[in-house]
């Protein structure tokens, strides 16, 4: 017996029609963004973004990225259109994308308005825990067409963060200074990515309760909650040293000024994940000394 044609039709449509859902997907503005096939050319507009694109598989369809993006190193070759204060919305447009991943907290909303304005899909992300950063990896294969090697990288990312929690989480705590800048003296409170991954090491930020996400805090601030480490990942110690002058600070008196790895925690990405490693490491030779 022959099926109707109508009837014939619509389940032919029906894998189409599931396809079609499968490549939307709300963005950190709880934005519904849906494109007609995989992204095959696309602009990144921070150094958090590129990193997550090459991660979902993506990095071949990538056609310039913002300043700074240095990371992988096949990232550096590519064009830039601008940096976070300032991006070349002409450039970004002759470029013809059909997708523009953005981020919240160093892209312009006005500037990116436009771009939109002009029909091309803008996906913003703001990673804020680490489930965030896997999910955004998986969500990015979906929109460039990766989904598979897209998810097999986030499975993995989240296999080993959670055994890192589980061999540090329950550890004995240290109170940490985490400075994120020298001059002025800056740190970050518990809603932050890298106040998280103090916590899932043993840690304990003794700023956490700061109303800001990256606050300016004094020394003397710092010197009255007496942290049992003091640690940043500043390029060449961003004045680390300092704290040498306090030697009545139990993080100076037991040597517990550490210098992580530039951007490994200072970037939302997979490479968080060794960031944390190294964090947890240090953490616990910390422990070892009080």
């Amino acid at each position: 017996m022959r099926a109707h044609p109508i009837l014939a039709l619509v389940l032919w449509l029906i894998p189409l029609a599931g396809f079609a859902a499968d490549l939307c997907a709300s963005d950190a503005l709880d934005r519904r963004v849906c494109l007609p096939d995989p992204a095959r050319r696309v602009v990144s507009l921070s150094p958090g973004t590129t990193e997550l694109l090459f991660s979902a598989g993506a990095g071949a369809s990538v056609l310039a990225v913002s300043a700074w993006s240095d990371y992988p190193p096949a990232a550096r070759e590519l064009p830039r259109v601008g940096d976070s204060t300032r991006l070349d919305l002409e450039a970004i447009v002759a470029l013809q994308p059909d997708l523009v991943v953005a981020w919240t907290d160093g892209n312009s909303r006005a500037q990116l308005d436009r771009i939109s304005a002009l029909g091309i899909p803008v996906f913003w992300l703001a990673p804020r825990q680490f489930q965030a950063i896997a999910s955004a990896v998986e969500t990015l294969g979906i929109l460039t067409g990766h989904a598979a090697l897209a998810r097999q990288r986030a499975a993995g990312f989240r296999r080993e963060l959670e055994s890192l929690r589980a061999r540090f989480g329950d550890a004995p705590p240290v109170r940490v200074f985490y400075q994120v800048w020298g001059e002025p003296l800056m740190t970050v409170n518990g809603e932050e990515l890298i106040s998280k991954a103090i916590a899932l090491c043993g840690g304990v930020n003794v700023f956490a309760d700061s109303p800001r996400l990256v606050p300016r805090v004094s020394r003397e601030a710092v010197i009255a909650t007496d942290p049992q480490a003091i640690l940043t990942a500043g390029r060449g110690g961003d004045g680390l040293a300092s704290w040498r002058a306090f030697p009545g600070l139990a993080a100076v008196e037991r040597g517990n000024l550490f210098a992580l790895t530039p951007d490994l925690l200072q970037r939302p990405t997979l490479r968080m994940l060794d960031g944390t490693r190294e964090l947890c490491q240090t953490l616990e030779t910390a422990r070892d000394r009080l």
